[in-house]
């Protein structure tokens, strides 16, 4: 049914919901920066190597993309109230636990279990899948204003966290983050306990039917392995530049400071890509808005394995966060718009969590890569082949869908 015919749900109150989540989500992502910042001197104060806390951070994202899946089903069947809730609790309550952590199984427990397992899960996917339950005609918008949450928490955590670090120590950072959370985490919880309008759920559940549904030509099933397939080649592709780039300029014979430079480049485009594809993703809808992000992104490898000058590199770093800030946004909107909504939060978290497996894959590769043969280029030539796999199926697909009368722009 098309939303013009019925009209649209779109309250003042979906807004409150989307900058509460965008804070949430922010405040949700501190846990991983505060333990970037706090690597050093976790190692040092109990006198062990680099790797127990950097392994503390695997175990969060792992935990946290394992339990985005386990988080997203709650949602889908309770709603988002009881998971942030929950979710909130168990950061603040992690980070407690860390900061009076004497040894490294404390410290994988606090971060694995409590704040990415049970914790940051309920910060990132079924937030945009609430989200997203508010809008129908400003959807893109809403879902990358929440997704913005990455970036703003990179730009706003590390400095704050490394001054308190300075100023009280890894400890009290700690500490003081964890009383942060709980008390500004919970008011934002209840501002966004409601449930979605009446009238989107009625709708959507009695469409589940509807002929324009994808999965009336696809299965559901071979639907969504496509799906995973091409976010994980894409997401490898994406690992490539985002993780090595300033090793890459650092080799290529420029100062550390322009390389981090480039870095900062890189992620300050994307934060504003991001709300710039959302809108896009309104007007032309989220296929379309996808093939866009990743065929530049795609020319943006060839590129970075083409340029050796300063300036080049600024303009490449520059159009590659123009290009791929706005990939994964399109995805929790692809699957609302293909999919039920009463499936929308577990797809979504899946989807992210094997996003992550191909941001963990690309980026050991290109470093395995450059340990064979000396050069980066070869990792962002290889890196162009996944990200042409990723053109491939999303372009399958949008043509096969296309061809059936599928709905490939609103849901």
């Amino acid at each position: 049914m098309n939303t013009h015919q019925r009209g649209t749900i779109e309250t003042p109150y979906g807004w409150v919901i989307v900058f509460c989540s965008l804070i949430l989500n922010t405040i949700g992502l501190g846990a991983p920066n505060i333990l970037f910042v706090s690597l050093k001197p976790i190692a040092a104060d109990l006198d062990t190597l680099r790797w127990v806390p950097s392994f503390a951070y695997s175990l969060m994202m792992l935990g946290a993309g394992v339990g985005g899946i386990l988080m997203g089903l709650w949602m889908d069947r309770k709603g988002i109230w009881q998971p942030a809730l929950f979710g909130s609790l168990m950061i603040a309550f992690g980070a407690f636990m860390v900061s009076f952590t004497e040894g490294r199984w404390t410290l994988w427990v606090a971060n694995g279990l409590l704040i990415g397992l049970l914790g940051k899960s309920a910060m990132i996917a079924p937030l945009v899948a609430n989200g997203m339950k508010w809008f129908d005609r400003r959807r893109g918008l809403a879902v990358a204003i929440i997704a913005s949450g990455q970036g703003l928490a990179g730009v706003i955590w590390p400095p704050i966290f490394q001054y308190s670090n300075d100023l009280f120590g890894w400890r009290h950072t700690f500490l003081y983050f964890a009383i942060f959370a709980l008390f500004v985490m919970l008011p934002l919880v209840w501002l966004i306990r409601k449930q979605p309008p009446a009238t989107n759920e009625e709708v959507e559940l009695k469409s589940e039917k509807i002929a324009d549904r994808p999965t009336q030509a696809i299965s559901p099933w071979t639907l969504q392995i496509l799906l995973w397939i091409a976010v994980l080649c894409c997401c490898s592709a994406m690992a490539m530049p985002v993780v090595h780039l300033v090793s890459y300029g650092t080799d290529l014979g420029h100062s550390p400071v322009h390389a981090a430079r480039l870095m900062s480049v890189l992620m300050g485009v994307a934060f504003f890509s991001r709300i710039g594809f959302g809108v896009l993703s309104d007007r032309i809808g989220p296929v379309i808005t996808l093939l866009i992000g990743s065929a530049s992104q795609a020319t943006m490898l060839l590129v970075f394995a083409a340029v050796d000058s300063l300036f080049s590199l600024y303009i490449a770093a520059a159009l590659f966060g123009l290009g791929f800030a706005g990939i994964m946004p399109c995805y929790p909107l692809i699957i609302r718009l293909w999919f039920p909504i009463s499936q929308v939060g577990w797809r979504v978290a899946a989807q992210f969590l094997v996003a992550g497996i191909g941001m963990a894959i690309g980026g050991s590769m290109a470093g395995h890569i450059f340990d064979v043969t000396g050069t980066y280029k070869f990792a962002f030539i290889g890196g162009f082949a996944f990200n042409l796999v990723h053109l491939i199926i999303v372009s399958g697909l949008f043509i096969k869908l296309r061809n059936t009368g599928a709905n490939l722009q609103t849901a």
